[in-house]
Parts: C-alpha cells; structure tokens; sequence
C-alpha cells in the first residue's frame, strides 16, 4: 500500500511539473498550430516547426527548428513554444491563379532573415520598423506568422481596411493565394514566417 501511495504522489506532482497541456490556437486543412509552456509538450511532433517565443538561458524569443525537442529541453524545463505542424498538402484548397501582368509590389522598411529551410517549410524572421508598408500583393503559399512583438498593423483586402493589433505570441494565418496590403501604424513589429510548401 505504501509503494501505490508513493507512486500516486509522484505521479500527482510529475504532472504539477508538466504545466498545462498544450493548447491548438489554430487549424485548417493546411497546418495545426499549438502553444505549449513546458518541454515535455513538444515530444511527439516529429514534422513540425517549434518557435521559442520567451528568453531563456538557453534561448531567444524567435530562435525555431525543426522536427527535434530544442537544444537543453529537459522533463521539468518551462518554456514556451509555438509548433507549427504542416499537413498534407493534397487537402490543401487550390487558389486562384496570380495574374502574372500584375505589377511588383513595393515593400518599404522591411527586412527577412532567413533561419532555414526544407522540403516542407521556409522558416524567416521579418521586420517591419515604424511607417514600414506592404505594397498590394497575392500570397503565392500559406504562410504562418507568429508575432514576438506585437504591434498595430493597418491591412487592406477586398476594398476593406481593418486595424489589426497583436500581441506577442499571436498566431496569424495569411492563405495562399489571399491579397491584401498593410502597413505599420506603431512601434517596429518583429515575427517568424513559417511559410508552407505546396
């Protein structure tokens, strides 16, 4: 009887360790996005993109890989991460074809770094800085931004315009073949673009 006690009160305070479970912030036929706050979360997803979005000692908010548990993560480390989990893409939607006489959209105060890249993703860092703006332009693929800053960006689509405001660890999806243009109307805007290959 001491042995069952035992092991339910390790198994009661493992589980007080592990924090809450993970929480899916968004899906569609293309991706599954999770949040989680501890390491043990992320094992178990091996096709996926995991994005730091909180410092710690041994990351950045904003450093990302792909299909493998960050470096240092043990049972008991907090943290939290956004996983981006592509999926087939013989469910995805076929868009609309982008009108090739169209002109280049001009994109101002802008810059990309670019973090990796497989068959699967296209994983970058963007900015916009203060007055940065988007020029008019369709989304070739599916891409999954995870906001680290925040911010206010103004986006205009289908004649409208609306004002977004994000807050940091906001998960925003932008369609393939969607067009809109926007621009930033606060402090500069920092985020992780996991792009989908089709």
């Amino acid at each position: 009887m001491r042995k069952l006690l035992t092991a339910a009160a390790c198994l009661v305070a493992s589980t007080a360790l592990a924090g809450p479970p993970p929480a899916v912030v968004f899906e569609n036929a293309r991706v599954r996005v999770w949040k989680v706050t501890t390491a043990p979360a992320v094992f178990g997803h091996p096709d996926a993109v995991f994005v730091a979005i909180e410092d710690d000692a041994k990351r950045k908010a904003g450093d990302a890989y792909w299909s493998r548990v960050p470096d240092g993560a043990g049972p008991n480390m907090v943290g939290t991460f956004v996983i981006v989990e592509p999926k087939d893409s013989a469910s995805a939607p076929t868009p609309p074809a982008a009108d090739p006489a169209a002109a280049k959209p001009v994109f101002t105060g802008m810059s990309f770094v670019p973090l990796f890249e497989n068959d699967r993703v296209k994983v970058i860092r963007g900015r916009m800085d203060v007055r940065a703006q988007e020029g008019f332009h369709t989304h070739e693929s599916d891409i999954v931004l995870v906001h680290l800053s925040g911010g206010t960006i103004e986006d205009t689509a289908d004649g409208k315009t609306k004002v977004n405001r994000w807050k940091h660890g906001d998960v925003e999806f932008e369609g393939r073949g969607s067009s809109h243009s926007a621009r930033n109307l606060g402090p500069a805007v920092e985020a992780i673009l996991v792009t989908l290959k089709p």
